[in-house]
């Protein structure tokens, strides 16, 4: 009898215990703000197909988690760090989002971060690239997911100095984005061997690089570094090509290039340039399948801040089912002990400084006459293990780090 009551209350205690994870979920609905360009020079990358990301994630995992009902919500921050910000401050304080996803524009992001940290929330950046989101603006609520400034410098720059290409000239834009590019490419580039000749800085959306471009040819560099994004890395390509840089013997590299920009310029504007990326639709037939599902319902195939946002989505949503509450440190602890293995990273995993590490790749686009379609843009020259791609934990000046 004794055994019947005992397994009788154990029985009752579990049940109730499971009641109380579900009722942690609050306000009955999981809510997801996906904060992102919709309108200016990093849309393509991100923005609507950003949106379609999360949907999809959220379509494939049922739409609920733990019995909850899962929203998601989108704004367009204009790429103003105090729109975003007061955008992200009212999906806390009123309407309830649990996550902030995306965030392109590192002048946006860091404040989003850094609000995210005072409201207990969760941000999870895919669109942002400066290393310093993991670095001295480390956070334990955030956590950035799909590259950054240190891994595109990185992976690029020590190739690229090994091969002879060794000294530099950066035209940059002017944010913060645009200049932790320039600074961690300029350290690869010293730290290889190499040299960098000089700079110039460049407002965010330009419509003439003439000036710019001028410069870079003036200082005779063996590689002339572009160290901004979306339109504008795309806008100094076709300018580049007009004043015949690389007829003069100069090399081009975008440091951070997007399928899609290649795609809109075409591989006769683009043949033999290198890029570095965390994704690419046409590595195996994981990364096919999402990406014709992606490039179904968007239009084209995915950007890797797309496919790291339906990555990260996922994982945050698994996190959520495996502890049953969506409060905030509990879900952290959770995304960073479990490993990252979908079509987007295998063996990837999230550091305390809010890293998610995997391999990265070091791309070459196709001369035209070698793509076979479309989309057929890029050959792989090297992966790079996520260890040696991304920053030493140490070597950030992230205070968790010291603190853990």
């Amino acid at each position: 009898m004794k055994s019947l009551l005992a397994a009788a209350a154990a029985s009752l205690a579990l049940a109730a215990s499971g009641t109380a994870a579900n009722a942690q979920i609050s306000d009955d609905v999981v809510k997801l703000g996906v904060l992102t360009d919709m309108s200016s020079l990093y849309a393509d990358a991100t923005g609507k197909g950003s949106v379609a990301a999360v949907e999809m994630a959220v379509a494939d995992y049922g739409g609920k988690v733990k019995g909850k009902p899962i929203q998601v919500v989108v704004a367009d921050h204009q790429n103003k760090p105090d729109v975003g910000v007061s955008i992200a401050r009212n999906w806390y304080d009123n309407d309830k989002v649990d996550a902030i996803l995306d965030v392109p524009t590192s002048s946006v992001a860091l404040p989003i971060s850094a609000l995210t940290r005072e409201k207990n929330k969760i941000h999870i950046n895919s669109g942002g690239g400066s290393s310093d989101i993991t670095g001295t603006a480390c956070s334990p609520n955030t956590v950035h997911w799909t590259y950054d400034t240190y891994a595109l410098s990185n992976v690029a720059g020590k190739a690229m100095v090994k091969r002879g290409e060794d000294t530099w000239f950066f035209v940059t834009a002017d944010y913060a984005f645009g200049m932790a590019l320039e600074r961690d490419a300029a350290n690869v580039v010293k730290e290889t061997g190499g040299k960098v000749l000089g700079d110039v800085r460049h407002p965010l959306n330009s419509s003439d690089f003439s000036s710019f471009l001028l410069q870079a040819q003036a200082s005779k560099a063996k590689v002339v570094a572009l160290a901004n994004a979306g339109g504008d890395t795309t806008t100094a390509l076709k300018q580049a090509a007009e004043f015949g840089l690389t007829q003069g013997g100069q090399k081009l590299i975008a440091l951070l290039m997007e399928i899609t920009d290649t795609h809109a310029l075409g591989l006769k504007a683009t043949q033999g340039l290198i890029v570095t990326d965390a994704f690419y639709w046409d590595m195996n037939d994981e990364t096919r399948a999402f990406s014709k599902r992606f490039n179904e319902k968007v239009g084209h195939m995915p950007t890797m801040i797309q496919a790291g946002l339906y990555s990260a989505t996922m994982h945050y949503l698994k996190a959520i089912e495996a502890i049953g509450t969506d409060e905030a440190p509990k879900v952290m602890e959770q995304m960073r002990k479990t490993p990252i293995n979908d079509f987007f990273a295998k063996n990837g995993h999230i550091r305390i400084d809010g890293r998610m590490v995997h391999d990265m790749y070091l791309f070459e686009t196709k001369k035209p006459e070698e793509s076979k379609n479309e989309w057929d843009l890029y050959k792989l020259i090297a992966t790079v293990p996520g260890d040696e791609a991304f920053r030493p934990l140490d070597k950030g000046g992230c205070p968790l780090v010291k603190s853990n």
